[in-house]
């Protein structure tokens, strides 16, 4: 076995070999004339000339050997629903879905926009959506139709899924009139729209000649085949939009290949998971996490992956580990917010349950704070592995990488980068390397490796401008986040050099929740900044100056405001970015060419110095704000 070191110098150096290697972990339909054509930087092409499918590799090819055995396991503490599917009964779910989406005129290139809860109907859309060469979008289901909107107009599906509604916390959360309201909003909305009655939401109505039933459809379609339409490995698999400095999301492009080969190698060298073991990741499909780590990868590997729709902590906070112990989870993925969640409750719940099958709790999504990872090390007896990864990379970064050497793990660090990442710490005005424990931005010397976004959707310019243009003199690509390494090589991610916040390990465009604060008709202007929450890691919190300040003179005006601003945002973008706080100035701190402060109102609001002032058009705007965070 080589040693990390070793793999990762050859991941770069010996690239075309290291990768052909790795791309046997999949099955390709044609095989591949060439491992990578960079001739036109920053864009990569890997694999190129061999064709191969993600629903093939997810599902079919295991039909022969693991037919009968379990391949998805969904389960809801919401519902009481419990359910197995083997990769054989996946497969025929998946093909019915297929021939469903290509009787509505779906074919290879053509979008599917996914918007649904946590249930197996969008296991088997995605699935199905792949199988045929098309593209799927999924958006989180906690989106408000604004935002879904904007989503739609730029992917420009054919055909809409969705569900009359999913549950939280016991509660039903109404999907289908967010739908209808996106669907008026939109300019480019679907002709058909599939939707997955679950009989929770009595009043869902339909629109006759759009909106069809999932469960007629499926009752048509029983038995099909559908063979897989087999891409080039550049051809993109889905869509996937994500937060940006501007309020117009970007949709990051992922390819087939590439995805399919990292993802492949990725559940052996870093999850340590085998065919034939269970994955347990608690995210979202609306996320990265969900894309990669319920779906794709663990069924790439032959794997058994659990859906999970509830909470951590319903119907008590053991409700996991009652998990881990039913299904002798191998691998477990979750957040540290979640943990922190677990933390307040009752630490019996930890012990309570077998966990011997559980080697590795990996947790990503935010910084992993030490003293979280630490009790969670203490009370499950379970090695804790932190890592760090984006939408834009698919799959880690930065990672210990067990499966190739079980190197010690330092609690606040991911380790170190994974394979096929080139990742240098560069100081942000001049390009060069910063030294051990100096701050740099976190950045990637490309070609991307595979599985990383190949551009964003319809957009090659903004791709290059957002990610490979903000470092000084050099073409690399920028994570964003600031970090450290110290004298053993070990990363430490310090958070966000930009106006993206991190909420729970969901990424927010500042200027998104500005602008959906600003639909509000009583306010003028407003800014929003990501302060340190001990969960959440960050909390949105605003600054609005209203246009009449009569109407927030009183406490009674201004929380009736407040209520109304957060009710603006729940609709326009939805609950995800209504802020912590909302407080109310008459100016806000600008530097005399009118650019907003917000480094310097962050940093009261955390009750740090506001820095460099020199530029400011009127100090008491920042006394505004000291006065408004004291509550007075």
């Amino acid at each position: 076995m080589p040693t990390y070191a070793e793999a990762h110098r050859r991941s770069l150096h010996e690239r075309e070999a290291f990768w052909t290697e790795k791309a046997a972990l999949i099955d390709w339909n044609t095989p591949f004339e060439s491992v990578l054509d960079y001739d036109r930087p920053p864009f990569a092409r890997w694999f190129v000339g061999g064709r191969t499918n993600l629903c093939h590799n997810a599902v079919d090819r295991h039909l022969a050997a693991r037919g009968d055995q379990a391949a998805l396991i969904f389960i809801s503490t919401e519902t009481g629903a419990h359910q197995t599917y083997s990769y054989r009964e996946l497969a025929d779910e998946v093909n019915r879905f297929a021939a469903i989406l290509k009787a509505q005129g779906v074919g290879r290139g053509d979008r599917v926009l996914i918007y649904m809860p946590m249930i197996s109907e969008a296991v088997f859309a995605m699935l199905a959506t792949v199988r045929i060469g098309a593209i799927h979008s999924v958006v989180f289901g906690g989106f408000a139709a604004a935002s879904l909107a904007t989503r739609i107009d730029d992917a420009r599906p054919k055909v809409m899924i969705t569900a009359d509604a999913g549950m939280r916390g016991g509660k039903t959360v109404p999907y289908k009139h967010l739908v209808d309201e996106a669907l008026r909003l939109a300019r480019h909305p679907p002709g058909k729209v599939i939707i997955v009655d679950r009989k929770l939401d009595p009043a869902m109505t339909r629109v006759a000649g759009r909106d069809l039933d999932y469960a007629r459809l499926a009752a048509e379609h029983e038995g099909a085949k559908v063979p897989c339409v087999w891409l080039e490995a550049s051809e993109p698999s889905y869509i996937l939009y994500t937060s940006g400095t501007t309020g117009n999301p970007k949709g990051v492009q992922r390819d087939t290949g590439g995805y399919a080969v990292a993802l492949a190698a990725s559940m052996r060298d870093i999850f340590c998971v085998a065919p034939g073991e269970t994955m347990f990741t608690t995210s979202d499909i609306g996320w990265v996490v969900g894309h990669s780590y319920i779906v794709y990868a663990p069924l790439i590997n032959g794997s058994t992956t659990i859906l999970y729709e509830g909470l951590p902590i319903r119907p008590d906070p053991g409700i996991w580990w009652q998990i881990v112990a039913e299904h002798k989870v191998r691998t477990m993925f979750s957040s540290p917010t979640a943990i922190r969640v677990l933390k307040k409750q009752d630490p019996a719940y930890m012990k309570k349950f077998d966990l011997a099958s559980l080697r590795y709790l990996f947790l990503a999504g935010e910084p992993l704070d030490e003293p979280t990872a630490r009790w969670a090390s203490d009370s499950l007896g379970v090695p804790i592995v932190d890592h760090y990864w984006q939408t834009e990379s698919g799959w880690p970064i930065l990672s210990a990488q067990p499966g190739i050497e079980d190197t010690p793990r330092k609690f606040g660090s991911p380790s170190f980068p994974v394979v096929g990442y080139d990742v240098r710490l560069l100081h942000e005005m001049t390009g060069e390397e910063v030294g051990t424990g100096e701050k740099g931005v976190l950045a990637i010397v490309p070609p991307l490796p595979p599985g990383c976004m190949t551009t964003v959707w319809g957009d090659d310019e903004r791709f290059v401008k957002t990610y490979f243009s903000t470092i000084p003199g050099r073409q690399v690509y920028s994570t964003f986040d600031w970090a450290t390494r110290d004298a053993d090589g070990y990363y430490f991610v310090l958070g966000r050099t930009d106006d993206v916040i991190n909420v729970a390990g969901h990424r927010l465009g500042t200027r998104e929740i500005e602008e959906a604060v600003q639909a509000h008709a009583g306010i003028a202007e407003v800014a929003v900044v990501g302060v340190a929450d001990p969960l959440k890691g960050q909390i949105p919190v605003a600054f609005a100056v209203v246009k009449d300040p009569a109407r927030v003179a009183s406490a009674e005006g201004a929380a009736k405001m407040r209520r109304e601003v957060m009710d603006t945002v729940d609709r326009e973008l939805g609950a995800i970015g209504r802020p912590g706080a909302v407080h109310f100035v008459s100016l806000l701190p600008k530097t005399r060419s009118g650019k907003l402060l917000r480094r310097s109102i962050q940093a009261l609001a955390e009750g740090r110095d506001p820095g460099d002032l020199t530029t400011i058009e009127d100090p008491s705007a920042l006394e505004q704000i000291r006065q408004a965070l004291a509550g007075k």
